[in-house]
């Protein structure tokens, strides 16, 4: 994919899944802190963890009727670099002044890696986020109803359209530097979650079909998190991609200073991956399941695919969502099976990896209809090639028309 730029490797799962609340009924928290990038902990339990102070500034904002003038003024509000804007309420720029910066522990050289790191493998991790991690989303419970009730779930193109600029900046070659904007999209993230958390439990459509009192916890956060970096690190091992521990240990960092910007304590925060995949292994794995709301939402995200020419059947597309992820959710999701389609894709994606992997000399038969596949879902979701500039993260004022 050397024709896309870089930050093209977004995902809708990154664009979905981080607007969305996460596990279906949440477990005992039973990971310790000593495997955190803290270190050490105070025992709490992450999915009684919100994040008390923007949670209370934001809603005093909704109640005020403020919300409208705010998102106004944080339009121009997109470089790391750039000064608040002014018309911003005194308390929200003393709070953005105060988390609109890196953690001291954050690593700028493998800040730097792990951005090369996603422009080495974009095409990968495109197809990993976008058909992986943003059709896992439908079936982890919880995140399918918060999503599905809350403003944007009732027109998800438009959705995709105005969230994905998380990942996007978060592939960006400078996301983290003066000149990205990742820092800045991040605390835009964090004040569209404090928005859900205090407007979902108003949706009686929500609270009818929720296990939980808030959304968006930090362990909601975190199962985000694995159905992400983690699910995607997993999946690039199991494909044999080709990645030194240097570029293993960097992506893995870029995530660990991702969801500390959102407001994840430290404590919960893995320190490696195999920390991250014992998390993972308690929190997601167990907990996936079907809803009448992650159904509708999988059948809204893959008929976006009606709008291209993907280069292949709907069929095809079923079958690579199962190959990704697991005949399982695709029988969950109503998946239609397509045989025929499904041997292609395990002959021929292995096939296809390889041979851009330098490991096979010629291009294997179906090589350039993966590559179509790849690059037509890439402007799908890149909002027809804009820039998410025009899309940019606002503050809801409401949930789902009609909840």
């Amino acid at each position: 994919m050397s024709d896309l730029n870089r930050r093209r490797a977004l995902s809708l799962g990154v664009a979905l899944g981080l607007a969305g609340a996460a596990s279906a009924t949440a477990p005992a928290w039973a990971w310790s802190p000593a495997s955190s990038v803290a270190g050490t902990g105070s025992g709490a339990d992450p999915w009684w963890v919100w994040d008390d102070e923007v949670d209370t500034l934001v809603a005093g904002l909704l109640a005020a009727g403020r919300i409208p003038a705010v998102n106004t003024a944080l339009a121009s509000w997109v470089n790391n670099r750039d000064p608040l804007p002014s018309g911003l309420p005194a308390e929200l720029s003393a709070y953005l002044r105060k988390v609109n910066r890196l953690p001291s522990w954050a690593d700028p050289v493998k800040l730097r890696r792990a951005a090369d790191f996603n422009r080495r493998k974009d095409t990968y991790l495109f197809m990993l986020y976008g058909l992986g991690s943003g059709i896992m989303s439908t079936v982890i419970p919880r995140e399918a109803k918060s999503v599905y009730w809350s403003a944007g779930g009732a027109d998800m193109k438009d959705r995709a359209a105005k969230t994905f600029t998380f990942g996007y900046d978060l592939s960006d070659l400078d996301a983290f530097e003066p000149s990205g904007q990742f820092v800045v999209t991040a605390n835009k993230t964090r004040l569209v979650h404090a928005a859900v958390r205090h407007l979902l439990p108003q949706s009686p459509h929500w609270t009818a079909v929720a296990d939980e009192r808030i959304p968006i916890s930090n362990g909601d956060i975190l199962i985000t998190f694995h159905s992400l970096g983690t699910f995607v690190h997993r999946k690039l091992i199991e494909w044999k991609v080709p990645m030194s521990a240097a570029d293993e240990e960097a992506f893995l960092h870029s995530w660990q200073v991702a969801i500390h910007l959102l407001g994840v304590r430290e404590e919960f925060i893995p320190k490696t991956w195999a920390d991250a995949d014992a998390q993972s292994a308690q929190v997601l794995t167990p907990l996936l399941a079907p809803t009448f709301e992650g159904h509708e939402l999988a059948e809204d995200l893959l008929g976006l695919t009606a709008q291209v020419d993907l280069g292949v059947t709907r069929g095809f597309l079923n079958e690579f969502v199962r190959y990704v992820l697991s005949d399982e959710i695709g029988d969950w999701l109503n998946l239609r099976r397509d045989y025929a389609a499904a041997g292609l894709i395990r002959a021929g994606w292995p096939a296809y990896i390889a041979f851009r992997e330098g490991l096979l000399p010629v291009a294997p038969a179906g090589f350039y209809l993966f590559d179509q596949f790849v690059r037509a879902l890439a402007m799908l979701f890149l909002n027809n090639g804009r820039s998410p500039v025009t899309t940019p993260i606002t503050i809801p004022t409401g949930n789902r028309p009609g909840s």
